[in-house]
């Protein structure tokens, strides 16, 4: 089913919905703007990534002197890989095609950046 346009008078409330909604919480449009379907992913990937170089360096440290504690170490890389897995999948090809496309021409902050730029002008926007 293909989508339905607006007609003007549909387009002129949601102007004014948004308008109102800019006006009255300028501070939720500012985190609606900045967010995307990828950003709780991908914060989760870079906090998994430093939990598990975190455990490599504990395991490697710890393993001549207190085999135990390196054994914690192992574990904390084994939760980090985990949940790695899981928001690498909660990502999805898209998601991954996507962020890798943008670094290719600039970086991540920049697509993410240009994002909230054009949906802040399109809250703006004056019709």
């Amino acid at each position: 089913m293909a989508p339905v346009p607006l007609s003007e008078d549909e387009q002129r409330i949601l102007l004014e919905i948004e308008q109102r909604l800019t006006e009255e919480d300028p501070d939720l449009v500012g985190k609606v703007a900045s967010t995307t379907v990828y950003t709780d992913a991908l914060r989760n990937l870079k906090l998994a990534t430093l939990l598990f170089v975190v455990g490599v360096i504990a395991m490697i440290w710890l393993l001549g002197t207190h085999p135990v504690l390196a054994f914690g170490g192992f574990l904390v890389m084994l939760i980090a890989a985990v949940i790695f897995e899981r928001n690498a999948r909660r990502l999805g090809k898209t998601g991954v095609q996507q962020v890798t496309q943008n670094m290719r021409g600039g970086s991540v902050r920049d697509y993410f950046g240009s994002t909230s730029q054009r949906m802040r002008d399109r809250m703006r926007r004056e019709d």
